[in-house]
């Protein structure tokens, strides 16, 4: 059995994502397991005890469906808790994506509810003073929403807001891309940013790094993006790679050369 996790259930499943070090980038609350609650959909699969088996999440861009998170615990796995979780966020219709790591059993799963991998999907650290870059400035959300839902495949203005108003968290255009920039500390994330194309997109990400002045960024990049061989050849390392998976629809609306996701939020 699962449902919809409440207010009251967060607890649990902080704890969960604790376990698995999700909340690694997240210095407090809110964090993006209260982004799937409230603009998408977090579910919670309970255990015996009153606390959290495991969970899964979705985030919603227009007419795609992220699926951010499906985690279950050691103790619980090969219960049939994970199937029970995607099958309810994997449900309805239209189209859909993820983020897939490398177990096999996870890929196999995804290939079963129509999905299918597509790209890796790079997780890089590097210097934040990189290659030289056209100035970025400081933009609302309403002002690069379009952009957005554009390179990302669907519009969600108002999950866009949300995170544009978290503490530490800025929105830069560069004429026709744009790039947010979280910074915790001496870090930046960079993500979600795009571009009307693959360049616009690239400009926007240097621009935004170059105006953090952090000393050091990390950032998720799709392999076809030339942001890749761009960053690599200035000294960045590959830390992980997961491998975007989604359905034919999605492939259909996301652009992976002149999109850059929020390691999270898609």
């Amino acid at each position: 059995m699962v449902r919809a996790a409440t207010a009251d259930d967060m607890p649990a499943v902080r704890r969960v994502a604790t376990r698995f070090g999700l909340l690694a980038g997240w210095s407090g609350t809110p964090d993006f397991l209260d982004a799937e609650r409230s603009f998408g959909t977090l579910l919670l699969a309970p255990d015996d005890a009153g606390g959290a088996a495991g969970f899964g999440g979705t985030l919603r861009r227009g007419p795609v469906t992220h699926l951010g998170d499906l985690f279950v615990l050691p103790e619980h796995q090969s219960s049939g808790v994970g199937r029970t979780l995607l099958a309810e966020l994997l449900g309805r219709n239209g189209p859909k994506v993820t983020f897939a790591s490398s177990d096999p059993r996870a890929v196999a799963l995804y290939v079963r509810h129509g999905l299918r991998p597509w790209t890796p999907l790079l997780y890089l650290t590097g210097p934040a003073a990189g290659p030289a870059a056209p100035v970025a400035r400081p933009a609302p959300a309403r002002d690069v929403a379009a952009l957005d839902a554009l390179a990302s495949g669907g519009a969600r203005p108002t999950a866009l807001a949300w995170y544009a108003a978290l503490p530490g968290v800025t929105l830069y255009a560069t004429g026709h891309g744009y790039a947010a920039a979280r910074r915790t500390g001496h870090d930046v994330v960079i993500g979600p940013a795009g571009g009307t194309t693959p360049q616009d997109c690239a400009d926007a990400v240097l621009g935004a790094l170059a105006a953090t002045r952090a000393r050091t960024a990390r950032i998720a990049v799709p392999g076809p993006h030339p942001l890749v061989p761009a960053l690599l050849g200035a000294g960045w390392r590959i830390g992980d790679l997961d491998t975007v998976m989604a359905d034919d629809a999605a492939l259909a609306l996301i652009q992976p050369d002149r999109y850059v996701p929020h390691p999270d939020l898609g």
